[in-house]
């Protein structure tokens, strides 16, 4: 791994500090002296506390909830690290914030997703690490580099040795087709669509589902688990059509509102989900399980630190 640590920087805010350690750790190094707090009246505060000038700097930060203090602390880190003379800033962003409001679907609407890419580059990042975006065009929205990493392999990788011919791969929705069709293909099984529409934000209903799932053991993969009104019902659906058993897994596990209370009455088994956004443990159930994408995102930072392609993680 990395030899010459003398110029190399891993800083990280408060998000997901968990995350940011086992990064360290698979690069043989140590997180650097940066505290990040609030002032009396809510104000972050951050303070530097070793010489960055010249430094390849990479501040670890997950722009999860709460998602303005989050993204808030990585734009005064940047800033920080800027006017510390540091030679080159990379957001390292597992998660990335408001990347679902990347279009405007009603007339006056912000296109908040693209905001969000200015605001990173004004502050000065000269590149962002990120991980499966919710979009992926939000890459066009920045001027500088952005690399989208993928946890789909992690994910199918865990589900690899429970595929037999009963085994499918469900989108639980038509937006995620692609996702879902490169999992069944990797897995080498088949796969089905839930066809849904949304009268509302957070508010589905399934109308029916492409694809034979009797008998079968299903596997719904989606990017991110909010409310989990999509994949509850979705698991639902399958288990009227007559699927035998359900999992689900997601990159970004979200969790907010009434999702705990529905993951854990729905017919899902097995629920695994990607370290990209701290879980505090009164938020995990029986059912959950985490995988790590530490050794993705230290692959990713010593390429970028050393000018490397970085081609070979995407494979």
């Amino acid at each position: 791994m990395i030899t010459h640590g003398n110029e190399i920087k891993l800083f990280a805010g408060n998000s997901n500090l968990p995350l940011a350690e086992k990064i360290a750790k698979k690069l043989n190094t140590s997180l650097g002296d940066c505290e990040v707090s609030k002032f009396s009246d809510g104000e972050t505060s951050v303070h530097i506390g070793e010489t960055v000038r010249g430094r390849d700097l990479f501040i670890i930060q997950s722009t999860s909830a709460p998602v303005n203090d989050n993204l808030m602390e990585l734009l005064i880190m940047i800033d920080a690290a800027r006017r510390a003379s540091v030679g080159r800033v990379t957001a390292v962003i597992p998660y990335f914030g408001y990347a679902r409001q990347d279009r405007k679907a009603r007339s006056r609407d912000p296109i908040t997703a693209k905001l969000v890419a200015d605001l990173l580059t004004t502050a000065g990042a000269d590149r962002v690490l990120t991980m499966d975006l919710h979009a992926s065009q939000i890459q066009g929205f920045f001027n500088i580099p952005v690399d989208n990493l993928l946890g789909g392999p992690t994910l199918y990788n865990y589900f690899a040795d429970k595929v037999d011919e009963d085994f499918m791969v469900i989108s639980p929705d038509v937006g995620s087709v692609g996702r879902a069709r490169k999992v069944a293909e990797r897995l080498g099984c088949r796969m089905a669509i839930i066809d849904k529409r949304r009268p509302k934000a957070n508010v589905m209903e399934v109308m029916n589902i492409i694809g034979d799932v009797r008998g079968k053991k299903c596997l719904l993969v989606d990017d991110m688990i909010d409310t989990a009104g999509t994949i509850v019902q979705g698991a639902q659906a399958l288990v009227d059509a007559g699927a035998v058993e359900i999992k689900a897994c997601c990159t970004h596990a979200v969790l907010s509102g009434p999702a705990l209370e529905r993951l854990e009455n729905s017919p899902i088994d097995e629920l695994v989900m990607l370290d990209t956004i701290q879980l505090p443990p009164e938020k995990m159930l029986p059912k959950m399980k985490i995988l790590t994408t530490a050794d993705i995102f230290a692959a990713a930072i010593e390429n970028v630190y050393l000018d490397k392609p970085m081609s070979k993680i995407y494979d």
